[in-house]
Order: C-alpha cells, then structure tokens, then sequence
C-alpha cells in the first residue's frame, strides 16, 4: 500500500459505525422516556397508581447519578467495543423484562439495570467515537452520532407512545428489547476494536477533575441543561397562559426537537474549526429567545420561530460542550465525560424543580426569563474559559495546537497484520 493510500484510509470516516451508535442514542432517549407517555397503561397493567409508575422515570434518572462514576472506574479496563455491544444487549434485556414481568417491583428493577447501562453508554460513546475518526473530524462525527439524541426526543417517544395506545404498553417495550438485540448485532459487526495502549494512564476522576478546564465545562453545560428543562418541563402551561392554543404544545416540540437536528448539523461544520465563537453566539441565541418569549411567544408564529431558534441553538451546544470536555480531559477525558453525564443529570433534574419554583412564583409567563438565568451564567464561564476550558479553533485567532495523548488505539492500527478483533480485545 502506497503512503497516500494509506493516509487516505487513516482519513476515512466509518459512516457505518457512526450511524449505528446514533441509532443506539435513539434507542436509549426512546427507553428512557417511553414510561412518561405511557404511565396511565402502565398503572393500570402493574396495579399501582400513576405517580408510583412515574418512579419507573425517576428511578431510571436517580440510578445514573447514583452509579455512573463508580461504574465507569470499575469497568475502565475492558475494551470500548466490548462494552457498547454488552451494553446495548442490557438495554434489550431491561426493557423486555419490563413489557414481561406483572410485578412492579419487578419492573422497576429490570429499569434501574437499564439506567446503569444508560450512564455508562454516554460515558463510553463519545470518547470511542473520538478514538475511530481522524482527529480533524471529531466534531462531525459527534453530530452525526448525537443526532439520535435529537431524533429520539423528536420522534422516538412521540412515536413510542403512539405505539403504545395501538399494541400495547408491553409491545412497545418488547419492540424496543429487539431494536436492541438487532443494534447489538450490528455493532458487533459494525464498530472496529480499540484497546488501551500499554503506557495509558489509570483513568482517575480526581486527576480529570484537575484538568485546567474540566471543572468549567462540568458546570457550565449542566447549566444550559438546567434552563433547558426548567422551561422544556413546563412549556404547556406557558403556551396555555400566552393564549396559544392546545395544538400549539405537540407542535412546539416537535419544532424544538427536529430544529435540534438543524443545530446539530450546524456544529458539525463549525465545531472542528471555530469552536469558540460558534459556543458563545449560540449560548447568547438561546438567552435571547428565552427573553423574547414572554413578549413574542403570545402568537403562534412568533412561539414557533422562538422555539425553532432555541432548539437549534440547543441541538448544537451539546457538541460543542462533548467536543470540550473531551479536549480539556486530554489523557483522563473517559472520566471527565463520566463526571459531566453525572452533572448533566443532576442539571435536568434541578432544571425542572428550578421551573416548578419560577411557575409558582412568578407565574408561566416568567418562566422563559427565570430559565434565561442560568443561560447567562454560563455564558460568564464559557467567555473567562478561553484558555482551558473553550480556547480557540484552528480558524480563530490565539488557537494554539494541542499536543494529542490518545489512550487507545483501532486495534488493526497497533495490532499484527494476522491479529484479530478478538485477540486485540483479549489484550486490552
């Protein structure tokens, strides 16, 4: 093989193993939000009042806070390709037990096992997308792999929901254990083998959290997180004081969820090269929306152009923010991305008890610019983390190259030519 063959096979992207870890996001935004919509048949299936179904939701979230540090740490040394496919085969098994069992008890059970996979899945998936790209290609690869995420939340739940009500709240579940079982067929065959290279630091949350700049990000993302869902929460009672009609709730997100993907393509043609100023304008969009809403959210256009822009914007502040963690992480970046899963989670959850106060004591109408608070807050860090935490890009003035320190390799790119997948993997 001729050298510029060789380059040209080192700069190819696996669109394959991309697109099935996309599919695999969908599957865990569909798992995790499928009982939200079903809980009236799923009180009535299990024999418990809805508000104790609601703790399927609540219980799946409270489970990742609780373990997904520890069970990062535990599980750092078995190889990321290993871990994704077991991981999606979890997700199958917890949500077939869950259209199976007749037990509660059970079921939540069989839920908190599939939260557990869930928080490892998001602190596993964006470094080993980092690891199979060229490095210039990172931030497109993200987007192309974060657009589940999107799609999940735009049509997934929707769409399992909709299930539900024609086949059933176990069908649905089932429909999703073999989704699952397919997707961890295909990722078995689709996504390559990396294993740690032999001089590879110790993962070590407390040396990731002394990365200058890691500490910056794990608060300034959850709080976009925050205010996304102190107004995400309560976006019908704020329609419904604004005058809008009823129609006008399952439409707005349906606007914020596919607008996301719009946001989402954007950063994946921005974020490799102009990282910083695309962060900031698109941080300083959604507060501006969220202010504006109040005023020119009381007429269906304006509410639908409002929230096409924050949905947009939103869609694309999470890669930015996984492009950052990942680089302030540098050698330790698998722990920095567990600890900002755990301060995302904690984010969401403060976000709607932050939306539940703004409701009750400011009223619907105010909740736009309650949640515009913390926006802004983390607009201060996101400005004074120039130098770790958002530095420039490669088209932007004060970029400074950084000095790459992978900790695993493609395992055909360090492995002898007669090795296999399984051999490096055994290794690793």
């Amino acid at each position: 093989m001729s050298p510029a063959t060789s380059a040209s096979a080192r700069d190819r992207m696996p669109f394959g193993a991309l697109l099935v870890l996309s599919m695999i996001g969908f599957t865990a935004i569909t798992t995790e939000l499928l009982p939200s919509g079903l809980l009236p048949q799923i009180s009535a299936g299990l024999n418990v009042s809805e508000p104790v179904a609601g703790y399927l939701t609540a219980g799946y979230a409270a489970i990742i806070v609780a373990t997904v540090i520890p069970a990062a740490m535990l599980l750092a040394r078995i190889p990321r390709h290993t871990l994704l496919v077991s991981l999606v085969l979890t997700f199958a098994i917890s949500n077939a037990l869950v259209g199976l069992v007749s037990d509660f008890g059970a079921a939540l059970a069989a839920r908190l096992v599939g939260g557990i996979a869930h928080g490892l899945l998001w602190t596993a998936m964006a470094p080993f997308v980092a690891r199979i790209v060229p490095a210039h290609k990172v931030g497109k690869a993200m987007a192309i792999v974060f657009s589940g995420n999107s799609l999940g939340l735009a049509i997934g739940a929707p769409l399992g929901t909709a299930l539900g009500g024609l086949i059933g709240w176990r069908a649905s579940f089932l429909l999703l254990a073999g989704t699952g079982v397919v997707l961890a067929g295909l990722a078995m065959w689709l996504l390559p083998a990396v294993r740690r290279l032999p001089d590879a630091p110790r993962p070590s949350l407390r040396k990731a959290i002394g990365q200058p700049g890691v500490k910056s990000v794990a608060i300034a993302w959850p709080l976009m997180l925050m205010a996304h869902f102190a107004l995400f929460t309560f976006i019908a009672p704020f329609l419904r004081e604004a005058g809008l009609p009823d129609y006008t709730i399952t439409l707005s997100l349906t606007v914020l969820g596919f607008s996301g993907l719009v946001g989402i393509w954007i950063a994946g043609i921005t974020v490799d090269m102009r990282p910083r100023r695309s962060l900031l304008i698109t941080t300083a969009v959604i507060a501006a929306a969220f202010l504006l809403l109040p005023l020119g959210g009381r007429t269906v256009p304006g509410a639908l152009v409002l929230m096409g822009i924050w949905g947009a914007a939103f869609g694309a502040i999470g890669i930015y923010n996984q492009s950052a963690i990942l680089r302030a992480g540098k050698e330790y970046r698998e722990a920095a991305n567990g600890l900002t899963v755990l301060t995302i989670q904690l984010g969401i959850t403060i976000g709607a008890l932050y939306g539940a106060a703004a409701l009750t004591t400011a009223g619907p109408l105010m909740v736009p610019v309650a949640a515009a608070v913390p926006v802004v807050a983390a607009l201060v860090i996101m400005v004074t983390g120039r130098r770790h935490a958002y530095p420039p890009g490669p088209k932007e003035a004060g970029y400074v190259a950084p000095v790459a320190a992978a900790t695993e390799a493609p395992a055909a790119a360090v492995a002898a030519p007669s090795e296999t997948s399984a051999d490096a993997a055994s290794r690793a």
